[in-house]
């Protein structure tokens, strides 16, 4: 298993580390316009920005590449919060290269993820997670999307914690189920009742994703809202270290909703 998994040379160490350009001045264009833009959460946040102009908006995502520095971006949470479809769009803006882990693992192994789990077993699909995600950080700067379980191993926290900054995308239970029921591609809910399983999995691993840099609300906003939050959220941070998600002055945010 160890060997049919083996990291393969990713996307990213196949581009060059990419700073603002064109397609960063025309993604700065397209954030939206018409509302303020909020800090992690839509009903309950500590700072706004108002949507402002050009200018202010290529000040605001150099600012966030300023904070992010040489350092990756890593998005967990649980399926179905949007970390594929928000880090494409992310990466986008930020000018950087995007990579799954969860398809990294699959073009790897020629298998879906749903196979691996049933041919292998969880604990060696986890094993193969911990070692392509510290393999994909490796390759530099990029916007990497996590499977739900990656932030859950503590060794892969600690390689996420050197070499990156770890977002939170954080969704209510109803909207979860709305985008995973019926969907392939989930071995965790092949049995059981959905609902109950992703409740379930809400009680043990979101206590410990509030371990993240930082949590931003998701639910049924447009992706491309979701990630002027994280861009605006970068934009205010001075690379403080402290444990736990952070709102606008950098201190652990605490309830953040």
């Amino acid at each position: 298993m160890q060997a049919a998994l083996a990291a393969p040379k990713s996307h990213a160490q196949q581009q060059p580390n990419a700073h603002y350009s064109p397609a960063t001045e025309r993604a700065i264009l397209r954030m939206p316009k018409g509302n303020s833009l909020v800090l992690y959460s839509p009903e309950k946040t500590s700072a706004t920005m108002p949507p402002g102009d050009r200018g202010s908006k290529a000040r605001r995502l150099m600012q966030a590449l300023c904070t992010l520095g040489h350092r990756s971006i890593v998005l967990v949470g649980l399926m179905g919060a949007g970390k594929t479809t928000v880090g494409r769009l992310l990466a986008r803006c930020l000018g950087l290269a995007f990579n799954d882990a969860d398809h990294e693992i699959q073009r790897a192994a020629g298998l879906t993820v749903e196979e691996i789990f049933a041919r292998f077993g969880e604990a060696s699909f986890r094993a193969s997670e911990r070692r392509m995600v510290a393999s994909l950080l490796e390759a530099g700067p990029m916007v990497l999307a996590t499977g739900g379980g990656a932030f859950m191993d503590e060794e892969t926290r600690a390689t996420i914690r050197a070499r990156a900054l770890s977002v939170w995308l954080k969704a209510d239970l109803d909207v979860l189920v709305e985008r995973t029921v019926g969907r392939s591609g989930r071995p965790l809910l092949n049995e059981g009742d959905p609902k109950e399983t992703l409740a379930a999995l809400i009680a043990v691993r979101y206590p410990v994703y509030q371990l993240a840099d930082f949590a931003v609300v998701t639910n049924h906003e447009p992706a491309q809202v979701t990630v002027c939050r994280i861009i605006d959220a970068l934009s205010h941070q001075h690379l403080p270290r402290s444990p736990g998600p952070r709102d606008s002055s950098g201190k652990p945010s605490g309830e953040l909703e």
